[in-house]
């Protein structure tokens, strides 16, 4: 079988390869990298393994997103992981992925971003959370701010696409130069030998179970560099311009995620940073004092407004496609002229507010990065049977290093939930219950039924 690879029309493509590259950066620099910086102190001994952890995961990113940029610009239509196995594999493993998108892929990371948003800004305007704490419950006011983040970015991206997309360029280009400050000042200030220093074995600590735990994180932290794949359809010359996006943002996440965690852990003694959620903000007050601690917090939470629309943006574009897919499911692919999928708009901030209800940030993240290291793995997969089938011959572009590259990918995202199932088992059974969930909707929905089927 040849997958199909009829693109989106024409007309949708209004996505041009600036507006994709910083999705793709907008995607991953959020809730992760702000706050699992913390827990990887508490638990690993060494402080350069923390690094080398870090670039163990910009390293297996990159090799993700030019997989990606391969199998998009062969399959350049909206969706991502739904896309990419509903083709190359069977159409129930790419309904599997649709569902765990929802719940994983895009309304955890979502529920994450905007928890981590609330925590920052408690750090910002203090006394405005304490005084709605005497009206709330515990936990109450946190839940309520994460809330109306989501609410407030849904109805953005529910205009017009246009709309949506310089909201996202402006967000992150701001995002992207405050972090660049923010490295620059804070190696300037700080001390590195806390990191250089530090004698404790790298190698034992990077054979600990902490240290696997941690990359758990780390890969969560990345979620995102596949963000360009997931509205291929509506990118202008995706055959050039995905891997472009795909590849370079990866490319500057990594370096911005590196200089990050250099500055943090020279920040501060570790000691201050040890399981601490909000480690930008310890780590900038621990170099400034207090009010410039409260400054990068408000900075942060800017930032964590570009993520959490970002994801909003992509995700819902994931449930559009199988709207279009399957009958049972077509009022997901509901659109008003010019605007986003506003029915897959509304279920994922619904999906999404659960979420911040009932989970918290740590399993939240926990239970995302075992689930996604599961379907990008089998996605990457999806290059070894491109290249066996006359449409690799159509492909714009094709991943170097392949196979070594595809191989490294898809082994380090075996070994994360290897680890998970070992280390955290609740977890694992936790994303057992999400694919049981998501087979039996797939047998209520019915067979795939694409527009192509409707017109024969």
């Amino acid at each position: 079988m040849t997958p199909s690879t009829s693109p989106e029309p024409q007309s949708r493509r209004t996505l041009g390869v600036v507006t994709a590259t910083l999705l793709v950066v907008a995607s991953m620099i959020g809730s992760g990298i702000f706050t699992t910086t913390g827990f990887q102190v508490s638990d690993v001994p060494s402080l350069p393994a923390i690094l080398i952890a870090w670039l163990i995961g910009g390293a297996v990113a990159f090799c993700g997103a030019a997989a990606y940029a391969e199998l998009s610009a062969a399959l350049p239509r909206n969706g991502g992981e739904y896309q990419i196995l509903t083709e190359l594999f069977h159409p129930a493993l790419g309904f599997l992925s649709a569902c765990v998108s929802l719940v994983v892929g895009f309304c955890a990371p979502i529920a994450v971003t905007a928890l981590v948003f609330s925590n920052y800004l408690r750090t910002v305007i203090p006394d405005v959370y304490r005084s709605g704490e005497t009206l709330l419950p515990p936990g109450g006011v946190q839940s309520t701010v994460a809330v109306g983040l989501v609410v407030v970015l849904t109805m953005v991206h529910l205009l017009r696409v246009e709309h949506g997309s310089r909201f996202q360029n402006l967000f992150t280009i701001l995002k992207v130069s405050m972090l660049a400050a923010l490295i620059i000042g804070g190696l300037a200030r700080g001390d590195l030998t806390r990191i250089t220093g530090d004698t404790r074995p790298i190698a034992a600590a990077m054979l600990t179970p902490a240290f696997a735990i941690g990359l758990i994180y780390i890969s969560y932290s990345y979620t995102g560099w596949n963000a360009a794949a997931y509205v291929a359809g509506e990118i202008q010359n995706p055959g050039r311009n995905l891997p472009i996006a795909l590849c370079a943002g990866t490319l500057l996440v990594t370096l911005l995620y590196l200089g990050l965690n250099v500055m943090f852990l020279a920040a501060v003694p570790r000691e201050e940073l040890a399981g601490v959620e909000t480690v930008a903000h310890a780590a900038i007050e621990g170099l400034y004092g207090r009010s410039a601690g409260q400054l990068v917090s408000l900075l942060i939470v800017l930032g964590l407004v570009s993520m959490a629309g970002a994801l909003i943006m992509t995700g819902a574009r994931v449930y559009e496609t199988v709207g279009q897919d399957y009958l049972r499911l077509r009022w997901l692919a509901a659109r008003r002229s010019g605007s986003g999928p506003w029915a897959a708009l509304l279920l994922q901030s619904i999906v999404a507010v659960l979420l911040i209800v009932i989970g918290n940030v740590q399993s939240l993240i926990e239970y995302a990065g075992f689930m996604l290291s599961l379907f990008s793995g089998l996605t990457v997969c999806g290059v070894f049977l491109l290249r066996r089938r006359t449409l690799q011959t159509a492909a714009a572009f094709r991943m170097p290093g392949h196979p070594l590259t595809s191989l490294v990918f898809v082994g380090l995202m075996a070994w994360i939930i290897g680890v998970t199932m070992w280390q955290r088992p609740q977890t694992a059974l936790a994303g057992l219950g999400t694919l049981i969930g998501g087979g039996v909707l797939y047998l209520c929905v019915g067979r795939r039924e694409t527009a192509n089927d409707e017109s024969g």
